[in-house]
């Protein structure tokens, strides 16, 4: 409601400008530094009187004086050298909240693409996987619910070195032939992306020791490239079995997606040779003949030596292949990769997989007008890389609308680690947080996390309600824990380092996903009760008029109260301009702050006033709505009880 009437003043302002002055000028909107100066402030006097020649308080006098009726707006005033504040009225305000007013949603317009998660696909997910994944969740939720057509892409690379890596340490190491692999997986007993998880260290640790070795992993990467033999077969088995498990993992956090590219149809659909064709005849690569690249395909002008996109034994690295998937999201490719279902979620969408093999399914993917890569800071280089093909190509357009949604790693906190059993160096106790290393063994796997959080959750629900099933806890624990991680990885502003730890995270208090729960529970409870009572919900409309808003809302406090709760579509545009689910977080917040000052300050079922006690329960409702879609937007959900 409030960003509604927020663009309407915009929208007012700017065509007022346009007829009076002549100028056309994009109307900010600001919120005054002080409450009682208004709900909204106008600078566009100060912008106008640049390019007028004019005093900033005439022109804002003129403007004030001739505006003219703005719907939800009752006073213009001019205020210090030239501001404009504007008052709401608070009753029309108040009955438009009262009547259900739909959200306003953008048009679907042209397609958003968000790539994220992104894991290679040859081992257990680990705690910063979970941030990538919440980051680009939590970010199409919030594109979504401002109207915007968006569809999520989680990539996987099934051909590269890592999978290279866990395949030469079944065949090396272990001696396991395809059929073997395929039998761990099915066996009930063995968790294979956690087997995965410790063959990964050992051969990283082996190719330390025997450096000869890493010849292995070059014949292996050939041979999958290829996509033929039994190493090939076995990276096959390997990235299966493993993506089934990390669409398991980020499930249990309500993370879907809409269909996963995979690496493997890049190279066997000649995605790669379409786009190397064109990057040779465009001339933004070239073969390096001398120095330690010779025989390589590099992209100039990105480091003195520029970057390699071919490594001289005819193998594509990592870049080359994302140059020619980035290339394929805008529809630039002129191709396309066949698609079968994989599976379906709870709510009836089908998650499509692409496949190599021709099939006509009706789905269609890609041909994006902008897309964001959700991945970490340290590969920032990388995504410049891509950004700088489509550059060289020609493309300018696509580039800009190229957008590296990057963050920083996630590490742990000493006692986390103490909690975890992680062993630690004296020196390492002392630091604020602990790196984590996946070639290392070093980490902590996302559902070994996601367990301890539920454990930790559940002695606490168990002993505030030992009445409940052992079921019903549980469910109501792993409620707990999933608000507490998702808001935990949320409040951190993208380009923190994050410390994770349990205490801080599970906390009821402060800034908490459980805090933000609780205020919702609060909510419901309040109107449970009223029921329990033998007394029904008001109907708010019938017994609420315009004048009965404009008397309850007179106060300060009310309004105010109000107005905060009113702002989570105002925050979640905000939220999205800056590229920041943070603030999102932060709202989400503030609102169960304001809520549970509300719920100690009015003893709402207690009221003995008619109207004040409707408007009270109203005030409730609204509350609980507002936290409802907030924390659905951060992906939180909300217990039956707390």
């Amino acid at each position: 409601m409030f960003h509604s009437i927020e663009k309407q003043v915009s929208r007012a302002f700017r065509a007022h400008i346009q007829a009076r002055y002549g100028r056309d000028l994009v109307v900010a909107v600001e919120q005054p530094k002080q409450s009682d100066w208004g709900e909204m402030a106008v600078p566009a006097a100060f912008q106008l009187a640049k390019q007028l020649g004019q005093p900033p308080k005439k022109i804002a006098s003129e403007l004030a004086a001739e505006i003219g009726p703005i719907q939800g707006v009752a006073l213009v005033e001019v205020a210090g050298n030239g501001y404009l504040n504007l008052r709401l009225d608070r009753g029309a305000y108040g009955a438009a909240l009262l009547g259900g007013e739909e959200r306003e949603s953008a048009s679907v317009g042209e397609k958003i693409i968000v790539e994220h998660t992104n894991i290679n696909p040859n081992k257990a997910a680990h705690i910063g996987h979970l941030r990538n994944a919440t980051l680009g969740d939590t970010f199409v939720r919030m594109l979504r619910a401002l109207g915007s057509r968006v569809e999520v892409q989680n990539y996987i690379d099934n051909t590269g070195v890592q999978v290279a890596d866990v395949v030469v340490g079944f065949d090396r190491l272990e001696k396991k032939t395809p059929a073997d692999v395929r039998e761990l997986i099915s066996d009930p007993s063995v968790r294979f992306d956690y087997y995965c998880w410790d063959l990964y260290a050992r051969i990283s640790a082996y190719y330390s020791e025997n450096v000869e070795a890493l010849g292995w992993r070059a014949e292996t990467l050939k041979a999958i490239e290829a996509g033929e033999g039994a190493l090939a077969e076995l990276a096959h088995l390997v990235a299966d079995a493993i993506v089934e498990r990390h669409l398991a993992t980020m499930l249990r956090l309500e993370v879907e997606y809409d269909v996963l590219p995979r690496e493997s149809e890049i190279l066997h659909l000649k995605f790669w040779a379409s786009a190397f064709a064109v990057l040779q005849e465009r001339k933004a690569i070239y073969k390096e003949t001398e120095g330690k690249n010779a025989g390589c395909w590099v992209m100039p002008g990105l480091s003195e030596e520029g970057k390699v996109i071919v490594r001289s034994d005819g193998t594509v690295t990592y870049v080359g292949k994302d140059i020619a998937y980035q290339l394929w999201k805008f529809g630039l490719l002129g191709k396309d990769f066949y698609y079968r279902p994989l599976k379906t979620y709870g709510d009836g969408r089908v998650l499509w997989i692409t496949t190599d093999e021709p099939v006509e399914s009706g789905a269609r993917f890609g041909h994006a007008a902008r897309v964001y890569n959700v991945i970490d800071a340290r590969q920032s280089y990388l995504q410049d890389v891509v950004v700088a093909g489509l550059r060289r190509l020609g493309y300018e357009h696509q580039a800009d609308q190229s957008v590296h949604f990057s963050y920083e790693m996630v590490a742990l906190s000493p006692r986390c680690c103490a909690e975890l059993g992680i062993p630690l160096s004296e020196e390492d106790r002392k630091r604020p947080y602990v790196e984590v290393s996946g070639r290392k063994g070093l980490g902590v796997k996302a559902d070994d996390l996601i367990d301890t959080l539920i454990t930790k959750a559940l002695e606490e629900v168990a002993s505030r309600h030992p009445e409940a099933s052992p079921d019903e806890q549980r469910q109501v624990a792993a409620d707990i824990a999933i608000g507490a991680l998702r808001y935990f990885l949320l409040k951190f502003t993208r380009n923190a380092v994050i410390a994770f730890d349990f205490q801080e995270a599970l906390s009821f208090e402060g800034e908490t996903g459980p805090y933000v729960q609780y205020a919702a529970v609060r909510a419901r409870n309040i109107l449970r009760k009223l029921e329990e009572r033998g007394e029904p919900i008001p109907d708010f409309g019938a017994e609420l008029s315009a004048h009965g808003l404009a008397r309850q809302l007179e106060g300060e406090d009310f309004w105010q109260v109000l107005l905060a709760a009113s702002k989570a579509d105002s925050a979640v545009e905000r939220a999205v301009s800056a590229g920041e689910p943070a603030h999102v977080a932060k709202y989400a917040f503030q609102l169960a702050q304001a809520f549970n000052n509300f719920y100690h300050q009015y003893p709402v079922i207690h009221e003995q006033n008619r109207e004040k006690r409707v408007f009270l329960l109203w005030m409730t409702d609204f509350f609980r709505r507002q936290l409802e879609w907030t924390a659905e937007i951060l992906g939180i959900p909300i217990p039956n009880y707390m």
